[in-house]
């Protein structure tokens, strides 16, 4: 048993002789982005996703893609697969694709090594005893009854864990170190459990018995040849275990060092998977790409960009310090980045018709507007004028006060955008006395892009043919949760949910050259906003969610 003991492990050669250890990677920096596909990624992994990725582009390195598939009662493809297409989506490219289980059989390897070292021990107690063990940060631990058992013993027990013949819970893998350390990660930490319930998505059968994240990570590290692994501030705790795991059997120069930096916290919003999944699984929101969900997909959906999500991640930047970002900023970022490269067109949320008097019956004309007056070399559309028209029905006010500057029947002039100059003479209401429709008249020497259509007015309004507009369906999003800090609070998180988080227009009208948009295509709707074309828009049924307002609406709710 003792040459056993002292015989170095065949993988460790391997490694020694295949140079990864002397030399590593020609001297260049290797990162990981090692998600657990329990879920979709959110806006912290897209952070975290920015310094694995951003590191290896900007110092010319590697930075691979690595499942941490450690617990198969989580873990699903679906989630490998969202994962993959996010981290493109973004914009980056991993190097190579790997999985904590391509090592299961070199971390049983270590494992039995550092039994056989007298350095790990299998203890029989349940999760509550062990946990009642550990102590207090200034109180000592107490040792597991079976933490001197025999090596002998120790390494038959293990093979039995992972035999399928013992129940999930009763047996673990300790590492012997310190039951007094001040550090709580030393005091005998959990390196395998049993589990017996679920089947590995790429294993199968053949594991029963599943390596923790704290034994797997750094390993899975060292045998890749990562030169920076980067985590976030919890981890920072962490780090010694980490250390001390290699520090068992590495031999060389080489080690792979662990770096931590502030997690993203967002106002409004919660950042954690198992809650997000609570969301889903309850009908709360639509699916994990749900536009108000924080998730990469729901950012997606809802119209941001990969740019903005970027920049938004450069400008908070990365710090040492827990903190939270105000939601706000996320949503500059988007609006900074959609203004040069959205369409400008006309939407009308709640239509009334507007009859242009003294338009000829029957005539239609063809009218020009720019697709974006405020970047060069946007180009321009044709839009259709006639007689009969929507206008916004918040754009007409009966008995208007002195500072409302839109159309109102006291004689003002108001600019019909890229058309002409309209005054109202009537209005026409129902037996309720609900206005119907709105009669007008207008000045045929005001066309814009004419001499005269430089005549100024003080408003200009929107509006859409109808006969040739299209009906839409418009989903206003808002912020999911109606206070700062869901997560902080004491209350349920799901009673905290903003009622008003989603407002569904069906009645809208739009113009026709909307009717050839594509999913995500991106279009500001003059005076609402930005919007994108939704997953699900058929140009019979157009359907589109909006990104972010033109300004900050809850600066001014505070």
């Amino acid at each position: 048993m003792e040459d056993e003991v002292k015989k170095p492990l065949n993988f460790i050669e391997e490694i020694v002789e295949s140079g990864i250890r002397d030399g590593i990677n020609d001297g260049r920096i290797q990162t990981r982005f090692p998600p657990e596909p329990n879920g979709y990624l959110h806006i912290g992994h897209a952070k975290a996703i920015c310094m694995d990725f951003g590191i290896a582009q900007k110092y010319n390195g590697v930075c691979n893609l690595r499942f941490d598939d450690t617990n198969p009662t989580k873990e699903d493809v679906e989630y490998i697969d969202s994962i993959q297409e996010d981290i493109k989506w973004l914009g980056f490219q991993w190097a190579n694709v790997y999985y904590a289980s391509d090592y299961f059989q070199k971390l049983w390897d270590l494992a039995e090594y550092l039994i056989k070292q007298g350095k790990a021990y299998v203890d029989e107690q349940s999760a509550e005893e062990i946990a009642k063990q550990k102590g207090t940060p200034t109180e000592a631990g107490k040792e597991s009854p079976f933490r001197n058992r025999p090596i002998e013993e120790n390494i038959a027990l293990f093979h039995k864990m992972n035999s399928g013949k013992i129940a999930e819970g009763s047996m673990v893998l300790r590492a012997k170190i310190d039951m007094a350390s001040s550090n709580m990660h030393f005091r005998d930490p959990i390196m395998y459990r049993i589990i017996t319930s679920h089947m590995h998505h790429r294993t199968g059968t053949k594991w029963k018995a599943y390596p923790m994240y704290d034994f797997a990570h750094g390993q899975s590290d060292y045998f890749e040849g990562v030169t920076h692994s980067i985590c976030t501030l919890e981890f920072v705790v962490h780090r010694p275990l980490y250390d001390w795991f290699i520090d068992q059997f590495a031999d060389s120069a080489y080690r792979p060092h662990q770096y931590e930096f502030n997690r993203l916290n967002i106002t409004y919003t919660v950042m954690s998977k198992r809650k997000m999944l609570q969301l889903v699984q309850e009908g709360l929101v639509a699916g994990w790409d749900d536009p108000r969900m924080p998730t990469i997909c729901g950012l997606r959906r809802r119209g941001y960009t990969p740019e903005a999500i970027k920049n938004f991640i450069t400008k908070i930047g990365y710090t040492k310090y827990e903190g939270t970002i105000d939601i706000s900023m996320l949503e500059a970022a988007a609006r900074e980045e959609l203004k040069p490269i959205a369409t400008r067109v006309c939407a009308i949320f709640e239509p009334i018709k507007l009859v242009i008097t003294n338009y000829p019956e029957g005539k239609t004309e063809t009218l020009t507007s720019e697709n974006n007056p405020e970047v060069e070399d946007t180009g321009t559309r044709e839009i259709t004028f006639s007689r009969e028209l929507y206008i916004e029905r918040g754009d007409f006010m009966e008995n208007a006060p002195k500072d409302f500057y839109r159309l109102t029947p006291n004689g003002r002039e108001v600019r019909l955008k890229s058309a002409y100059i309209i005054q109202c003479t009537e209005c026409i209401k129902n037996e309720a006395g609900k206005i119907t429709e709105i009669h007008c008249t207008f000045d045929p020497t005001s066309k814009s892009g004419t001499e005269g259509g430089n005549r100024k007015v003080k408003s200009t309004i929107n509006w859409v043919e109808i006969g040739s507009c299209v009906p839409a369906e418009v989903r206003l999003y808002d912020r999911l949760f109606s206070i700062e800090d869901p997560s902080g609070s004491n209350e349920d998180f799901r009673n905290l949910l903003n009622k008003d988080s989603l407002c569904v227009i069906k009645n809208c009208k739009v113009e026709p050259y909307l009717k050839t948009a594509k999913a995500l295509d991106h279009f500001q709707f003059l005076k609402q906003g930005y919007f994108t074309v939704d997953k699900d828009s058929k140009p019979e049924s157009l359907i589109f969610n909006r990104t972010v307002s033109l300004k900050d609406n809850w600066a001014k709710k505070a």
